[in-house]
C-alpha cells in the first residue's frame, strides 16, 4: 500500500487504500500532537450518505421554480449530468434577465476542503463573478462581532485576531494568564487551509512547566485541559463584561491603574471612569454590583484584580464571548481593561483574542500568502452580514442598520451554495427552513445528503478532497503540501471546478472562467507565479514536478514576534493606530454616533435575554451552551469514527450537572428532550461536574434530522435565537440559550439523517 500526502483543516496526513480498498490514514511525521479528528477520515470515501448523481427535487422538476414550502420534505430524481446543468445554466439566465444579478445570492460560507485551489467557496465566487456578479455576504459566524467592533477600539481587526503574542513569549514572559471563556484545547487542532504541526498543546503544557498562574474565567471547565492547575472561576454564562467591569472599578478607585499609559495612548478613560463609578447612572460597577450578576464573590473579584495589577497579565478573550447578544461588549471591555493595567505591548502582557478558537492563533509559523485561485472582481456591490441570510430570504426590501448604515435586503431569487452548510452554522433552524422556502431555486454541490443538500432544489454531487489533485496550507503553516489524489470518485461525483467550467461553458463565460486550463494546469500555473514570486524576494522553491514528488516544501521560516502593540507602545505617534485619535479608543465617538441602544460608545453592561438573571428563565432555566465539538471540524464528517463514538444512543452527548439530572429524574445514558419556544431536539445525557449547575453543554455540528419541529439527532440550533449581537456588527448569537430539559419518555423516533432521502432515477439517464 502507497500512502499519498494530503492535509486537512485539522492536520497533515499520508493516505492510502489497502488491499481490501479501506483508507488507512498515517498523521504528518512531524506533528507532535496529531489531531484526533483523523480518525473521521477512513469512512468518508464510502459514507452511504454520499450524493451518487445529480439529483433535482420532483416539485420543481415537475412544477419549475418557485417559492416552495415543500423544499426539505419532497423526494429527488436522479439525471444526467447533461441535462442538470441544462436545466441550471436555464434558471441562471432566467433570474438575470427578469431580476438582475442582485438577486444571486452566492452563498459559500467555506471549509469544504483545505485545498487552495479546490476551495469551493472561491469557485463559486469566481463562477459568479464571471457571470456578472452577485450578492455576496461579509464576516463569518466565528467573530462576526468582533471584527466590526475592534477597527472602532484599535483601528484594526487581523492584528488582533492574527498577530498577536506568540505562545512562546507568552510562556517565557506572562505570570498570570487571565482566559475568559478559557483556551479550549479542542479547538487549536483546526486551522483552515490545513496545519502540519500542532504546537498549541505543547505550549499549554509548558505554562503548567513555568508555575505560570491561570485563571479560568468560563461555566466550563474543560475550557482549559484538565493536566493544567487553574483557578476555575464557574461565571454565570454571559456575564463577563460585568466581571471586567467590576475588575476596572477596582483598579480605578484602588488606584492600581496606569494614568500614564491611559494618558498616552488612549482615549476616553475619564468618560469611561464616570461609567464605572456610576456617576450618570447612579449605578457603580463595583465587586458587589457584579457578584450578583456573575455568582463570583466579590472578595475573589477584587482579589484577581490585585494580582491582575501586581503581575505581568496577559487577559485573553475566546470568540465564543461575542457570540452572544451583546457580543461587542466582553471584547471592548477586555481591552479597556488590559490598557488600565497600562502593560499593552509588553511581552507576555496585555490583551489576546482567539487564543484556543484556532490552531493558528499565537503560532510562530511563517505568515505570507501561499498559492490561491483569484475570484475576480464582483460587479454587484450588494452583500448582507453573513448571519442574517434568514432576515434576507424572509423580508426582503427590508430596512436594517450596519455598523453606522442604513442597508436594505435584496429579493433573492437563487441561492446557490458550494462548500458550507448553514444548517450547520445558523441559528433557529426552523426559521432557516421557513426562510430557504422563498426563494425561486436553492443550488447545492455536496459530497455528501447534508441537510443544505436535502433542502435544495439541484443538487450537484463533488469529490472529497481525497478524489482530487491540489496543494493545502494554513495560516502560519510550516508546509506546503501536495494533496494527491487517493482514490477515484465516487460515482459520478465531479469537482467544483469541472462543474462550473460546463456551466461556464453553456453560459459562455468559459474563457473566462478557466483561462483554459484544466484543473491539473491550474495548479501548475499558481504554484509557477507562486514561485517566481518567492524567487523575487531571494527565496529557493522546487519546481512544480519536484514539488509533487517530495509531496511537501517546507516555506521559508519569517517568523517574528514584534506585533502591532510593540511598536505603538515604542512609539505612538510614528505607529499610531487607525483610529479617529491615533490611539485606543475606549471610549469611540464614531460609534456613539450611531446612536445604537444596544452598542454604545464604550464598554458596558447591557443585560440579555437569554441569560440566568432574565425573565425567559422561569420558564427556561437551564443556560444551554453551544460551542464547538471536540469529535469533528463543525458539521464535517459526522458520520466518522470518532464522532459516532461520542453519541448517546445514536445522538449527541448532552452534558448536565448532577444537581440538574436529579430533580428531572436523569440518569446516564437517557435520551432527553430539550425545549425551548423555538423548538427541541433530542439528545444522550453525561452527567458531570466540570460545568457549573444550572449550564448544560450540546456542541455544534450534529447533522440536522428534523420530525416535525424537533431535531432527533441533537442539533443545538433548532434551539437557539436568530438574533443579532446589535446593529453594529449584526453578528450571531448562537452560543448560549436558554432551555429546559426532560427525560424523554417512550421510544425515541429514528435517525434517519444517516441515510441518503428518497430518491428515483428517470429513465433517459
Amino acid at each position: 500500500m502507497r500512502l499519498r500526502p494530503s492535509t486537512s483543516h485539522w492536520g497533515a496526513f499520508s493516505a492510502g487504500l489497502d488491499e481490501n480498498g479501506h483508507l488507512q490514514v498515517s498523521a504528518h511525521p512531524e506533528d507532535p500532537a496529531p489531531s484526533p479528528l483523523l480518525g473521521n477520515l477512513p469512512s468518508a470515501l464510502t459514507d452511504p450518505t454520499r450524493i451518487a448523481a445529480p439529483a433535482i427535487r420532483r416539485g420543481w422538476l415537475e412544477r419549475g421554480p418557485g417559492p416552495d414550502p415543500k423544499r426539505g420534505h419532497e423526494d429527488f430524481v436522479e439525471v444526467g449530468w447533461d441535462e442538470a446543468l441544462d436545466l441550471l445554466s436555464a434558471e441562471l439566465l432566467r433570474v438575470r434577465s427578469e431580476h438582475g444579478n442582485e438577486a444571486i445570492y452566492g452563498g459559500s460560507y467555506g471549509w469544504a476542503s483545505a485545498g487552495r485551489f479546490h476551495h469551493a467557496q472561491s469557485q463559486l465566487h469566481r463562477f459568479l463573478n464571471a457571470f456578472g456578479g452577485f450578492t455576496s455576504s461579509r464576516n463569518t459566524y466565528s467573530y462576526g462581532t468582533s471584527a466590526v467592533v475592534l477597527p472602532h477600539v484599535v483601528g484594526t481587526a487581523t492584528d488582533v485576531l492574527r498577530n498577536g503574542s506568540s505562545w512562546p513569549t507568552i510562556v517565557a514572559n506572562t505570570e498570570l494568564l487571565v482566559a475568559f471563556g478559557g483556551v479550549p484545547e479542542k479547538n487549536v487542532f483546526v486551522t483552515p487551509g490545513g496545519v502540519t504541526r500542532h504546537h498549541t498543546p505543547g505550549f499549554l503544557a509548558q505554562l503548567a512547566d513555568r508555575d505560570v498562574e491561570v485563571a479560568l474565567i468560563s461555566p466550563l471547565r474543560a475550557d482549559l485541559p484538565a493536566r493544567l492547575d487553574v483557578r476555575w472561576y464557574p461565571i454565570r454564562p454571559a456575564t463577563d463584561t460585568a466581571l471586567m467591569l467590576a475588575l476596572a472599578h477596582t483598579l480605578a478607585v484602588e488606584g492600581l491603574h496606569d494614568r500614564r499609559f491611559l494618558d498616552r495612548y488612549c482615549t476616553g478613560y475619564d468618560e469611561f471612569e464616570r461609567y464605572l463609578l456610576g456617576l450618570d447612572d447612579g449605578i457603580v460597577k463595583d465587586a458587589a454590583w457584579a457578584s450578583a450578576l456573575t455568582d463570583i464573590p466579590a472578595a475573589e473579584i477584587v482579589d484577581l484584580a490585585r494580582r491582575m495589577a501586581a503581575r505581568r497579565t496577559f487577559i485573553t478573550v475566546t470568540w465564543s464571548l461575542q457570540r452572544i447578544e451583546h457580543g461587542e461588549q466582553p471584547v471592548w471591555a477586555a481591552i479597556a481593561l488590559a490598557a488600565m493595567l497600562g502593560q499593552i505591548g509588553l511581552p507576555g502582557g496585555g490583551f489576546g483574542h482567539g487564543y484556543g478558537s484556532m490552531g493558528d492563533t499565537g503560532d510562530t509559523g511563517p505568515d505570507f500568502r501561499v498559492p490561491y485561485l483569484s475570484q475576480g472582481i464582483n460587479p454587484v456591490k450588494q452583500y448582507i452580514p453573513v448571519a442574517r441570510i434568514a432576515d434576507m430570504l424572509l423580508r426582503p426590501g427590508t430596512r436594517y442598520q450596519y455598523d453606522g448604515a442604513e442597508r436594505t435586503y435584496p429579493d433573492i431569487r437563487l441561492v446557490y451554495w458550494a462548500g458550507g452548510n448553514p444548517f450547520h452554522h445558523h441559528q433557529d433552524l426552523n426559521r432557516l427552513r421557513s426562510a430557504f422556502a422563498q426563494p425561486d431555486t436553492v443550488v447545492v454541490h455536496e459530497p455528501f445528503w447534508t441537510a443544505t443538500a436535502r433542502h435544495a432544489d439541484i443538487v450537484l454531487p463533488t469529490t472529497t478532497a481525497l478524489e482530487r489533485e491540489d496543494f493545502g496550507c494554513g495560516r502560519r503553516d510550516s508546509h506546503l503540501i501536495a494533496m494527491h489524489r487517493v482514490a477515484e470518485p465516487r460515482a459520478q461525483a465531479r469537482d467544483d471546478h469541472t462543474i462550473f467550467a460546463g456551466l461556464a461553458a453553456r453560459l459562455g463565460i468559459e474563457e473566462t472562467f478557466t483561462e483554459g486550463r484544466t484543473a491539473r494546469e491550474w495548479l501548475e500555473h499558481l504554484y509557477g507565479s507562486w514561485r517566481q514570486h518567492l524567487a523575487g524576494k531571494g527565496f529557493s522553491v522546487p519546481s512544480f514536478p519536484e514539488f509533487w514528488e517530495m509531496g511537501e516544501y517546507r516555506l521559508p521560516n519569517t517568523e517574528t514576534d514584534r506585533t502591532l502593540w510593540a511598536d505603538f507602545r515604542a512609539d505612538p505617534v510614528a505607529h499610531r493606530l487607525p483610529t479617529p485619535s491615533g490611539r485606543i479608543e475606549i471610549v469611540s465617538e464614531r460609534v456613539a454616533s450611531f446612536g445604537y441602544d444596544d452598542c454604545p460608545g464604550h464598554p458596558a453592561w447591557l443585560e440579555p435575554v437569554e441569560w440566568l438573571g432574565g425573565e425567559r428563565a422561569s420558564r427556561f432555566p437551564l443556560v444551554l451552551i453551544a460551542n464547538q465539538p471536540h469529535t469533528r471540524l463543525h458539521g464535517q464528517l459526522d458520520g466518522g469514527a470518532v464522532s459516532q463514538a461520542a453519541k448517546v444512543a445514536g445522538r449527541e452527548a448532552v452534558h448536565l450537572h448532577p444537581e440538574d439530572a436529579g430533580p428531572r429524574g436523569i440518569k446516564e445514558g437517557d435520551v432527553v428532550r430539550i425545549f425551548n419556544d423555538r423548538g427541541a431536539c433530542l439528545a444522550g445525557a453525561v452527567l458531570t461536574t466540570d460545568l457549573r449547575p444550572g449550564v448544560v453543554q450540546l456542541p455544534t455540528g450534529a447533522w440536522f434530522d428534523p420530525a416535525g419541529t424537533i431535531c432527533v439527532h441533537g442539533n443545538p440550533n433548532v434551539l437557539t435565537a436568530d438574533l443579532p449581537s446589535s446593529q453594529l456588527s449584526q453578528g450571531c448569537t448562537g452560543q448560549h440559550v436558554l432551555v429546559e430539559m426532560e427525560r424523554f419518555a417512550g421510544e425515541p423516533p429514528g435517525i434517519v439523517v444517516n441515510r441518503p432521502p428518497a430518491i428515483s432515477r428517470k429513465r433517459d439517464m
